[in-house]
């Protein structure tokens, strides 16, 4: 069992609260509907792009999404990283400066790596004889919308870990809410340059309103002026936990975006290419939803590990698991029972999505409740090294598995049940290692002989129906 980074250690001792719940019931009602916004965004666009895009060019814009997501192998878990450090100083009423300065430049490095990519993706673009600065620009102004996510993502670490947690997720709900307008309109005659110029000035509202509050809470740094040597500084002093975190987020990124290059380089461009967004589009959905379940109950998990509380630990993570079952089962009855005319009514003519892809995403759907719950989980204790082993692992199986696809001359529909087969492998191991690791950690005390036995022993009793007097609060 690799332990956490020094600065969450199960020793930490957290501020005392006033009241105790599992999760805050104001941030419940926000997190859903900024979870329910994103699943809407995603499907609104793969069903407004594919009304006003033609399918070649539907194909590009999907190729060039997979790249903005392919930025995010430059995360590294940084993000993760930030939560954990400023987490421990939020709990301990002790902050660190230094760790302001270093998310301040982390975040900062995020927002410049996104306009670089676009800038090069325009320029890239524009060099090809048949295109015009206006559809570079398009393109160029998607991946931009695309890859700042990646330093909005991180803000919302960072607000968690020192609960501003409700401001962020009404940022969010904001966003959301005026993107699905701009989105719509697009219908109504609204130009695709239009809507991405839009979006983009949202994103820079947000990322100055943000950081803002942040600076006000400790939790970022006002001074911009050495960000770089700030951001040298943190890959110095985090150099072991990043090798271990970057592993995971590499292996991580590469698993959920890998298909986006494979796919049209085996399949081609046109039909195959949109039916695997349209099957990731509901993937990634879905992973939106859990994730949000996870940030629920992620300040009630941190304050248990801390404490030495693992009956509340494994409680908190298994009303996760209870929050994200909800919306997969619903999502499973729609997919058995109406896949056909879902996706018929996203694609139009587009392309047509064979039948068996329901049931591999229903398998997706179910297996990615487990992962995301684990994952989060070990991430936001810092059990990078258990990630990073288990992602290097899944990320060599796909290689394998792409391998065999091709060797077997597999169709689209065979690929995707390969991938299941690795994803749900992935997940089962990282279900293993929550076991051994944080849940061990909480259960165990200084002088324990027999930690496996307290593992058990609390996870039995967790299960178990608990008295009204038993349910803690958490509250910002």
């Amino acid at each position: 069992m690799n332990a956490n980074i020094g600065s969450l250690s199960p020793d930490t001792a957290p501020l005392e609260q006033p009241v105790d719940r599992l999760i805050s019931i104001p941030y419940l009602a926000l997190r859903i509907s900024t979870a329910v916004g994103a699943l809407l965004m995603g499907f609104i666009q793969t069903f407004v792009f594919a009304r006003v895009l033609a399918p070649d060019r539907f194909s590009v814009f999907i190729v060039v999404g997979g790249i903005g997501y392919t930025l995010w192998l430059t995360d590294l878990g940084l993000a993760k990283i930030l939560f954990v450090n400023l987490r421990a100083g939020h709990l301990t009423g002790k902050p660190d400066q230094r760790d302001a300065r270093q998310a301040t430049a982390v975040i900062l490095f995020y927002v410049l790596l996104g306009i670089a990519a676009s800038l090069v993706c325009v320029a890239i673009n524009f060099a090809r004889p048949d295109s015009t600065f206006r559809g570079s620009a398009e393109l160029g102004l998607f991946l931009l919308f695309i890859a700042l996510n990646l330093a909005w993502y991180s803000l919302r670490s960072i607000s968690i870990a020192v609960d501003l947690f409700l401001f962020y997720e009404k940022l969010e709900l904001a966003r959301r809410i005026f993107v699905i307008a701009t989105m719509l309109a697009m219908l109504a005659g609204l130009p695709l340059l239009a809507f991405l110029i839009g979006a983009n000035l949202a994103w820079a509202v947000l990322l100055f309103a943000a950081p803002a509050k942040l600076i006000r809470r400790g939790a970022m740094a006002a001074r911009r002026d050495g960000c770089f040597q700030e951001f040298i500084s943190f890959f110095r002093l985090n150099i072991g936990t990043i090798s271990r975190s970057g592993t995971s987020a590499l292996s991580g990124v590469f698993v959920a975006t890998f298909p986006y290059y494979f796919v049209p380089v085996a399949f081609g461009l046109g039909a195959a290419p949109i039916i695997l967004e349209v099957t990731f589009r509901a993937f990634r959905g879905a992973s939106v939803i859990y994730a949000a379940a996870c940030d629920l109950t992620l300040p009630g998990q941190t304050r248990a590990l801390a404490t030495h509380d693992a009956r509340r630990l494994v409680r908190t993570t298994l009303l996760a698991v209870a929050l994200c079952a909800v919306p997969a089962m619903f999502a499973c009855v729609a997919l058995i029972f109406a896949a056909g005319p879902l996706f018929k009514f996203l694609l139009r003519s587009a392309a047509v999505v064979p039948p068996a892809i329901a049931p591999i995403l229903v398998v997706l759907l179910l297996v990615n409740v487990v992962q995301i719950v684990a994952e989060a989980l070990l991430q936001h204790t810092g059990y990078f090294r258990s990630l990073a082993r288990v992602g290097a692992a899944v990320a060599l199986m796909m290689i394998v598995a792409a391998a065999l696809s091709v060797a077997a001359k597999f169709d689209i529909v065979g690929f995707l049940a390969a991938y299941t087969v690795v994803f749900t492998t992935g997940a089962l191991c990282l279900a293993v290692a929550v076991v051994t690791g944080p849940i061990r950690a909480a259960a165990s005390h200084p002088g324990a002989t027999n930690p496996s036995h307290g593992v058990f022993k609390t996870i039995r009793n967790a299960l178990r129906a608990t008295t009204a007097s038993d349910r803690s609060h958490y509250a910002e």
